[in-house]
């Protein structure tokens, strides 16, 4: 078991990097650990509590971009998404579309559902559509590099979202911009979220895809958390791909169960998608499975809203706000259209709980910040 000063010095400090700043502002630096002088046992979870406090905050005030290039008219963008049955990607596919009508432009999707062949499948028709741009919508930039390279020797420019483990700006890339919120505090925020609705008492079975760079790093992060304090307990971490999560989650959560039993009070994971099909066999292991809370380091499906609101198992989601990071896509495409720079906005993280799902389009089923966006949108484009 770590000492009460080690658990407080290594929280501060991951707490610095998962602080909510104003809507997409850089967050402050945390002050020298050391110099804390609040009790060691309350500075603990009060520190985390402050920074998942600010990340359930409703997000009424706009900090991106209000200007940039009017619409390039009459673009053709091709849409190339992972997998259209993961929530997060067909949010973002959605919000794309109805920010291409906004602004004229006509779109074209390609489902590679999830697979290495469909990958390539997708990439290469959509590089025979000859577009003026193109979007990733959830696809790994960094594995996909080569198939991408033409693109970028015919000049048409790409950009993406969660296609890398790092937000913003890409460099040494074809992708010139990932659209995301920053992974890393996703995965913390989560974890700490854990940490506090269990006391500093969660027994943790973490569930992740090894096919991504942006899975393994929030895992890594979510981890980095839940060893940091000291009364917790990391039971597993379950590598089941997102593709197959549906044939998988049911076998192996009665699995874990059957194991673990009631030292099992806390699942996280790097996708909501997982708990889609753990959570029917939650409900068939009746008083085994009761007890149970389950967060997600993203991205805020519809489906995760449903079980939060109906308290069904899952307590928290850390979502994206996709259909913004739709109209932000288009925004950043429009840029490099017009032969300027992307923005690198990168939007802070959000964590939905029971207690504010009623802000921001959550009785709806999504995270969808009301600051206005479409209108500054539209204000930029001059449309």
């Amino acid at each position: 078991m770590r000492s009460g000063l080690g658990f407080t010095a290594a929280m501060l400090v991951l707490c610095g990097l998962c602080i909510r700043p104003a809507w997409g502002q850089t967050a402050p630096q945390t002050s020298n650990p050391a110099n804390a002088t609040l009790n060691v046992a309350a500075l603990n979870l009060a520190a985390m509590q402050r920074a998942v406090d600010r990340a359930s905050e409703p997000a009424s005030r706009w900090s991106g971009p209000t200007s940039g290039p009017a619409a390039v008219p009459g673009a053709t963008i091709a849409i190339i998404s992972e997998d259209l049955r993961n929530g997060g990607v067909l949010g973002v596919a959605k919000g794309i579309k109805e920010a291409a009508n906004a602004i004229g432009w006509n779109t074209r999707v390609y489902d590679a559902r999830g697979t290495a062949a469909g990958r390539s499948k997708a990439v290469a028709a959509a590089l025979a559509l000859q577009p003026d741009g193109a979007i990733l919508v959830g696809v790994d930039a960094g594995d996909m590099k080569p198939d991408l390279l033409p693109f970028a020797a015919r000049k048409i420019p790409l950009v993406g979202w969660h296609v890398g483990p790092l937000a913003g700006a890409m460099a040494n890339s074809p992708v010139a911009m990932n659209v995301s919120t920053n992974p890393l505090d996703v995965a913390r925020i989560t974890a700490m979220a854990a940490v506090i609705q269990s006391g500093a008492r969660a027994g943790v079975v973490v569930f992740t895809d090894g096919n991504f760079q942006i899975a393994k790093a929030k895992t890594d992060a979510m981890l980095e958390v839940i060893r940091a304090c000291g009364d917790c307990r990391l039971l597993a971490v379950r590598n089941v791909a997102i593709s197959n999560s549906a044939e998988q989650m049911p076998a192996v959560t009665d699995e874990l169960l059957a194991q673990y039993g009631k030292s099992w009070n806390y699942a996280l994971a790097i996708n909501d998608i997982y708990f889609d099909y753990a959570t029917p066999a939650l409900t068939r292991a009746g008083n085994m499975g009761r007890g149970l809370s389950l967060l997600s380091a993203g991205d805020g499906s519809a489906a995760a809203f449903l079980r939060i609101q109906a308290g069904t198992f899952q307590t928290g989601t850390v979502a994206e706000p996709l259909n913004f990071q739709g109209w932000q896509l288009v925004d950043e495409t429009n840029r490099l259209l017009a032969h300027q720079p992307v923005t690198g906005y990168v939007s802070p993280v959000h964590l939905v709980t029971a207690a504010n799902i009623h802000f921001d389009g959550g009785l709806q089923g999504q995270y969808d910040p009301n600051n206005g966006y479409r209108n500054i949108y539209r204000s930029i484009w001059k449309r």
